[in-house]
C-alpha cells in the first residue's frame, strides 16, 4: 500500500469529485478514510470480508468487534427499512440523518460482517453533508488506532493510517464529537430505546425527538 494517497479535498468545490472517489475506490475493495458529521472514519464495502478484515488491521483492532453500516442517501436504505416494525421506522425517521448510530433489528441478517457475532442486530447510519448522494453503502468505524481518540481534524489523522488507505477525503475540521450510539432493536417488541455510547446528541435531545414521532 503507497504511503502516499490520493487525498481529495471537499473545500472549493470538490464535493462531486469527492463522492465520485469514494464510489469508485469502494467498489474496487479499496479502503476511504473519509469526514463523518463529528470524526474522521476508515470505509470500506460492507460486503467485502478482506477489506473489513484490512481496516481492522489498520486500526489495530479486535476483529470481533461489530462497526456500523453507514448511507449517504435514504434511498439507498430503502431495504432496510422496509424489515423495521413502525415503530423503529418512525425512530430512523426522526434521528437520521444526525450524528446517531441506531442498532436496529436485522431479520434479514443483512451485513453479516459488520454484525460480527450477532447477526441479528446491525448498526446504521445515515450521512448527508457534502458526501450526501452516494450510493454506495459502506462498513464504516472511527480512524484511530485502537485506544486513541477518533481525530475530528484531518491534520490529526494517524501518519500510520493515513499511509494505508488508498483514498483519503479532507473535509477539514470537524465537530470531534463520535455519533451517539441508540440501541432500538427492541422498540417494535414493547422494549425501551437505550443509549449504548453517549456522543454528539444528548440524552434529552433524543428524548426530545423521538417523542415527537410518539416513541417515548
Amino acid at each position: 500500500m503507497s504511503a502516499s494517497p490520493r487525498v481529495v479535498p471537499l473545500e472549493r468545490g470538490g464535493a462531486a469529485t469527492a463522492r465520485a472517489a469514494l464510489e469508485r475506490t469502494i467498489a474496487a475493495g479499496g479502503v476511504v478514510l473519509f469526514p463523518s458529521d463529528g470524526v474522521y472514519g476508515l470505509a470500506c464495502d460492507p460486503l467485502d470480508p478482506g477489506a473489513i478484515a484490512r481496516i481492522y488491521r489498520i486500526k489495530g483492532r479486535d476483529d470481533g468487534k461489530p462497526g456500523a453500516v453507514m448511507y449517504f442517501s435514504p434511498l439507498a436504505m430503502r431495504e432496510l427499512v422496509a424489515d423495521l416494525g413502525p415503530r423503529a421506522a418512525a425512530a430512523l425517521s426522526a434521528l437520521l440523518p444526525g450524528p446517531v448510530t441506531l442498532v436496529v433489528r436485522n431479520p434479514g441478517r443483512r451485513y453479516p460482517l459488520a454484525c460480527r457475532a450477532d447477526v441479528e442486530r446491525l448498526g446504521v447510519r445515515l450521512l448527508s453533508g457534502p458526501l450526501g448522494g452516494a450510493m454506495c453503502p459502506i462498513f464504516q468505524t472511527s480512524a484511530n488506532l485502537s485506544g486513541k481518540p477518533a481525530p475530528g481534524r484531518f491534520e490529526d489523522v494517524s501518519d500510520a493510517i493515513l499511509g494505508e488507505v488508498d483514498l483519503a477525503i479532507d473535509g477539514g475540521e470537524l465537530t470531534g464529537l463520535p455519533s451517539t450510539v441508540v440501541d432500538i432493536a427492541s422498540i417494535d417488541d414493547g422494549g425501551a430505546w437505550e443509549i449504548l455510547r453517549e456522543g454528539a446528541i444528548s440524552e434529552g435531545d433524543l428524548a426530545s425527538s423521538l417523542a415527537s414521532v410518539g416513541l417515548d
